[in-house]
């Protein structure tokens, strides 16, 4: 198979991600849950994954991130932490249903949306000034398109955020690993991210960072190994997020992800992947019969195109038939297709990842 599906999951994995979970699974129980060897097997895996993502993405120390099921998972934490009903707040026209569902579950919440071109950095910088005042509660905001690999320009909003005082979630479902995440540098107060895509962890993985200073609302209350005399959920990070046992064997597998990404380095990543992509949105714009929705700066992992001749889902059934791996449809952000247009049709989605090559791209090519 050909799998150009990655923005969804990563399907190949470097062999020390599936070897570190088998390890686990058979070696480490739960930390905190005693003082036996694979309790202790499990703490010290757990610490070093914090201090691996702490590093990777400028978290001021280890207790910050905190392990989440997902990036969604840590979205809706970060969300409720900061977001009532009644509150404004500010997103970009680019935003996945992890961020949009979980503002209409509160209810009361008033959306500013900055549109924007799509690729149109300074322009949608500008859209941010226009809109984040003292009146907003929280800017939050994805730093990569899922459904268009639009990277949106996240220094200059941070630097917005800052300078006015509001606090700032990112989503970084589809940049951590990808391209630079830095929770320090952009000053935010959440930044989240899934480990099964970019990072190359299995699912059921991810992680929220924490900015210092912030005080998080847990989504669910239950045993965390300490204080258990007191029926409060614990003030200090992580364990305030973390109730319950957690998915030990899958954060081994993460950490052997996110060390495969260091080894690459990020800027060895996109240079493959946009490589891969370029080939595709190239071809078919040579062809004809497609709209190509391609990033001008040719840095980007996402390609998203609508045929001309036949629905995206028949399209995406075709290649399927062929050994091709793609995604149809709406991606689940249709707030990113209502703002390019696209809302009606969806489009064919096109994800690359550091195991795909320009050869299979322009086997792909052949089929179309």
């Amino acid at each position: 198979m050909i799998y150009f599906d990655s923005a969804a999951t990563t399907l190949q994995k470097p062999a020390s991600v599936p070897s570190a979970v088998a390890d686990a699974v058979s070696t480490m129980t739960t930390p905190g849950r005693g003082d036996h060897p694979a309790a202790r097997l499990a703490a010290d895996l757990t610490l070093q994954c914090r201090m691996a993502a702490a590093e990777m993405f400028d978290v001021p120390q280890p207790e910050n991130v905190v392990l989440t099921a997902n990036a969604t998972h840590g979205l809706n934490m970060a969300i409720r932490s900061l977001v009532s009903p009644g509150d404004t707040v500010v997103i970009s026209g680019y935003e996945h249903n992890a961020v949009t569902r979980p503002l209409h579950a509160i209810g009361g919440v008033s959306c500013r949306i900055v549109n924007g071109r799509l690729f149109d950095r300074e322009q949608m910088a500008e859209g941010f000034r226009r809109a984040v005042d003292g009146g907003v509660k929280a800017v939050i905001c994805t730093h990569t398109s899922n459904v268009f690999g639009y990277t949106l320009p996240m220094d200059d909003i941070a630097a917005i955020c800052r300078e006015r005082g509001v606090p700032l979630i990112v989503d970084a479902s589809q940049s951590a690993g990808i391209q630079p995440v830095s929770l320090g540098r952009w000053g935010a107060a959440y930044v989240a991210m899934p480990g099964h895509k970019g990072l190359y962890g299995p699912q059921g993985t991810g992680l929220l960072l924490c900015g210092e200073g912030q005080t998080p609302v847990p989504l669910m209350s239950g045993g965390t190994g300490s204080l258990s005399r007191q029926q409060d959920m614990p003030n200090f990070l992580p364990d305030r997020l973390e109730a319950g046992t957690q998915n030990i064997h899958g954060a081994a597998g993460l950490l052997e992800g996110m060390k495969f990404v260091r080894s690459l380095g990020l800027e060895e990543i996109r240079r493959r992947e946009s490589q891969v992509i370029r080939a595709l949105a190239d071809g078919l714009e040579r062809r004809g019969g497609y709209r190509v929705f391609a990033d001008p700066a040719g840095d980007g992992s996402v390609l998203s195109v609508l045929p001309m001749k036949e629905a995206p889902e028949t399209l995406a059934d075709r290649l399927a038939e062929q050994g091709v791996a793609v995604r149809a449809g709406l991606h689940c952000a249709p707030l990113a297709h209502r703002t390019v247009g696209t809302e009606e049709t969806g489009t064919l989605r096109f994800s690359a990842s550091v195991f795909n090559t320009p050869e299979e791209a322009e086997a792909v090519l052949r089929m179309m």
